[in-house]
């Protein structure tokens, strides 16, 4: 059982009397508001949610935290996660009647809880573990061992290890400090104390049952469970629980979990699988190496679990190794040494014969100066083993299509999960009167009326369950397309054909196309080079056919995701020669489909599609009288184990206001795996330029809305947690507030800080129907924090699976919206997203900084690592390590919606 990811030591305890301080900010100038008020407006519907209602029986129990620390005979500390569970349990087991017979929760490291006291403030146990091993006579071969010629099967011995376990009082944790908090007469922080006491209960109910803890999920090894996705990984659905404070009280959060782990089974299917070959000669060996690394296997001839720590140098019949062979007529065992290959030993000593793995390295099991070599054959993955890497665009489609679950069903898991979990049977739930309710719990949201957009001609268009489209309809703003080429890179289609068919579908949307300059077709040969230097020969090309620079590029790419060639030609178009270009990569051409790019051309190009009616007739409030700024920030990182790759920071500012549609993103590269964003304010040494993000927002903001300055910024904000928001409120908007005085200006504008969350496990649910919940869903009480102000918001039309809403907390408010008000203008910046014709389930902001992160990350991918992107490199915040800085784009396209 493998036992990930810990959770964080409690805070250190502050005195009453104290206001906690963050590290971030000695200081702090924003402080998180609490909630203002409710909406009211829309229609009332009846929901469920996927919240337990927890009860609290016993009056004002107190859990104690006690440290624990492991050590053997002879005084060395014990780490290993796996052997603390098993020594707690041996104590409790043993030594039950000094304990007074309390139950623990307990961590797995450091730290236990019970309710109430135990008997002394510390006590002392000295505990034995027994386990089984095999003499050294029986040692695989390399392992240094000589294991006997009679090839008799050898006798398990037991081992018994002593150690010894000391506990010691640490804290004491009320459980009214929950009460306190959802009444607001306490802070939270002394809350999130006792919650994280109930989750390690949880935790630890989860591991005694041989689960894999994931952070806050947990999942059984049950076949029933498993999903195969291709490549040797298999998706592993569990369950995701938190107890979690809310305005209804305690509730517990509990939701379905998807991990990724290896195939168990066979190491040689598994790694065919892996690389999708056929037969085991195809196998890449060093690729193959890279990925066994520290897996655990378990050997068929011993039926015992090892860790992989490399390949052997030589094939199974050409691997040799010493092997001590007994002396004949020895009576004291003497024996001599002989070199002797892996496969002659399994054949002569094991009476094992070996097949396909005799032409194959062996696994080495061993340490580096005494290596232990199996043959492949012989072993099977453990299961429960996670993988970590970014999945394949194919794998995670399968993972998407096989997992989905219809509201019904993701209830009927959820309730069955909460029924079979028995939680009010945990020892320290009992002892401190916790049950949990087995029904979902019921709460009411409001739908709020659907925007109304404007479309060409002048006419009206009426979303309908979150959709509309542009049949029989022209785009708001059309652009005209003169100068234009198709270039395509070896992908089989006729681009004479689909040109036409272009041509066509916009002069029904009332886009003007004329017929392209040219077609390029990329020369055969080409298609053997790199990326980098199919894109240089195609600009050739290019040059070669046009004079001027033509004015849009349609690029037919061979890869419908995920190709190479994507970076370096948008790095190509947009950062040296400043021209819009659309990839397509075509598998089904109709209408609808061409439909979707035009409306991407369009609004790269400076069109607009479509606008909210409030929006074209200066309707918006709050907005439509005070320039108002709006921010889309979202940091992109590597790939989950790529820690060397820079994280991607973009922001989108809106521009021509009073519209809220249109926006202009700025991009830079950052420290790896760092979320605060560190662009937005870049002074220069002598104080009075600034490089930074936002410097160049609101410098384009001023130009595009008739020399107004913003007096009112609204900050969405991406992909932060809980635990971050002070940062957001007193790093990142104070880069905003000085990159703004650095302007010259005295007056700061007013702010609105808000926090969008999707990757949360709160789902709603119709109370009276199968179907999702519909699109402008809204529930703010109940179910929401019990001081701070937030809300869950459906904007989208869930067409498959089960609807997840955005996550919305708004963390600082200077401009005084009303409840009703922001979910308004919430909701309408769910409809404003020019590449669609369906309401997103975030707001276009945000969804616009994430898409520019991708695209300009994607200029990285194929760079030397020696050289950055611009020739220049700039340090981190820690120093050392320098950063490739992304180029910059050209002045022709910089202004773009070049991400669309």
């Amino acid at each position: 059982m493998e036992e990930l990811a810990p959770l964080p030591p409690p805070p250190p305890k502050v005195p009453h009397n104290v206001k906690p301080e963050l590290a971030e900010a000695v200081n702090p100038k924003h402080a998180i508001i609490s909630r203002r008020g409710f909406g009211t407006s829309g229609r009332r519907v009846p929901l469920l949610t996927n919240h337990f209602k927890v009860s609290l029986n016993l009056p004002d129990p107190v859990f104690y935290q006690y440290s624990v620390s492991i050590s053997t005979e002879n005084n060395r500390p014990v780490e290993g996660r796996g052997i603390g569970r098993k020594l707690i349990d041996r104590v409790y087991q043993t030594y039950s009647p000094e304990l007074a017979g309390k139950r623990f929760a307990y961590d797995g490291e450091k730290t236990l809880f019970t309710v109430g006291p135990l008997p002394q403030n510390k006590l002392e146990f000295n505990v034995v573990l027994e386990e089984t091993f095999a003499k050294h006579e029986t040692r695989s071969p390399g392992g240094g061992g000589s294991p006997s010629v009679s090839g008799k099967r050898s006798k398990r011995n037991l081992r018994s290890n002593a150690f010894k376990v000391e506990i010691s009082y640490a804290a004491k944790i009320p459980m009214k400090y929950i009460s306190l908090a959802l009444k607001g007469v306490e802070a939270e922080s002394v809350a999130q104390d006792v919650l994280r006491v109930l989750d390690i209960a949880l935790r630890q109910q989860a591991a005694n049952k041989g689960c894999l803890l994931v952070r806050q999920s947990f999942f059984q090894d049950d076949s029933r469970n498993f999903t195969d996705i291709g490549g040797g990984v298999i998706g592993l659905r569990g369950f995701h629980s938190s107890f979690r404070t809310t305005q209804g009280g305690l509730s517990l959060n509990m939701d379905v979990s998807t991990t990724m782990i290896l195939k168990p089974g066979k190491v040689i299917d598994f790694l065919m699988a892996n690389q999708n070959v056929r037969e085991p000669r195809y196998i890449d060996w060093v690729k193959a190496k890279r990925m066994l690394k520290n897996l655990r296997i378990k050997t068929t001839h011993r039926n015992m679990e090892f860790k992989i720590t490399g390949l052997s140098e030589k094939p199974c019949n050409q691997q040799y190794f010493p092997l001590t062979v007994k002396n004949k007529g020895s009576a004291l065992g003497e024996g001599h040494t002989v070199e002797i290959t892996v496969h002659e030993y399994f054949a002569k000593h094991r009476g094992i014969e070996l097949s396909y793995s005799t032409y194959l390295p062996c696994l080495d099991v061993g340490k580096s100066k005494r290596p232990n070599y199996v043959p492949l054959e012989l072993c099977s993955l453990v299961s429960l083993q996670r993988y970590t890497k970014a999945l394949s665009s194919t794998q995670r489609a399968s993972l998407v299509e096989k997992s989905r679950q219809k509201p019904q069903e993701r209830i009927r898991t959820l309730t069955d999960a909460v029924r079979n979990n028995q939680y009010d049977n945990e020892p320290v739930f009992a002892a401190c009167g916790i049950s949990i309710d087995r029904k979902l719990t019921q709460v009411d949201g409001r739908v709020l009326e659907t925007p109304k957009l404007k479309v060409g001609n002048g006419e009206d268009c009426f979303p309908r369950n979150g959709r509309w489209n542009f049949n029989n309809k022209t785009l708001l703003n059309p652009t005209r397309i003169n100068q234009w080429a198709v270039v395509n890179f070896s992908a089989r289609c006729d681009t004479s054909r689909i040109s036409h068919d272009l041509i066509n579908c916009g002069r029904k949307k009332g886009i003007i196309i004329e017929r392209p300059q040219t077609l390029i077709e990329e020369d055969p040969q080409s298609g053997r080079a790199g990326p980098i230097a199919r894109v240089d020969m195609m600009f050739e090309q290019i040059k070669r056919k046009f004079k001027d620079a033509p004015q849009f590029i349609l690029c037919v790419l061979p890869e419908k995701k995920n190709s190479d060639l994507y970076g370096p030609w948008k790095k190509k178009t947009l950062c040296d020669f400043g021209i819009v270009s659309q990839c397509i990569s075509p598998t089904k051409v109709n209408d609808q489909y061409l439909t979707n790019v035009l409306l991407k051309i369009n609004t790269k190009l400076g069109g607009i599609n479509s606008l909210l009616e409030i929006e074209h007739s200066s309707r918006i409030p709050l907005i439509k009288d005070t320039p108002t700024l709006i921010l889309g920030m979202d940091v992109s990182h590597g790939s989950p184990g790529q820690s060397d790759i820079p994280s991607i920071a973009a922001v989108v500012g809106s521009r021509c206001w009073p519209l809220i549609s249109r926006y202009r993103a700025a991009v830079r590269t950052q420290s790896p795996k760092v979320e605060m964003i560190d662009a937005l304010y870049k002074p220069s040494p002598n104080g009075k330029d600034d490089n930074g993000i936002i410097r160049e927002l609101l410098l384009d903001f001023y130009q595009t809305s008739q020399s107004r300055k913003p007096k009112q910024i609204i900050v969405f904000r991406d992909g932060v947690s809980e635990s971050q928001f002070n940062q957001v409120l007193n790093i990142e908007l104070d880069q905003i507030i000085k990159a703004y005085q650095l302007l010259g200006e005295v007056d700061v504008p007013k702010f609105m800080v808000i926090v969008a969350q999707k990757n949360h496990h709160t789902k709603l649910f119709l109370a009276n129907g199968p179907e999702n919940v519909p699109p402008g869903t809204v529930v703010d009480t109940k179910i929401v924090h019990p001081r701070n102000y937030d809300f869950y918001m459906c904007a989208h039309a869930g067409m498959i699976g089960t609807s997840r809403p955005a996550h919305y907390h708004v963390l600082f408010d200077e401009i005084g919206f009303s409840a009703d008000d922001l979910q308004h203008l919430i909701h309408s910046l769910s409809y404003v997203y020019q590449r669609s014709t369906t309401a997103i389930s975030i707001v276009a902001p945000i969804c616009y900084a994430h898409l520019a992160a991708h695209q300009m990350g994607q200029f990285l991918k194929f760079e030397d690592s020696s050289d950055s992107a611009s020739g220049q490199r700039s340090s981190t915040s820690a120093g050392n390590i320098p950063i490739p800085e992304l180029p910059r784009l050209h002045k022709d396209v910089q202004s773009s919606m070049f991400f669309c």
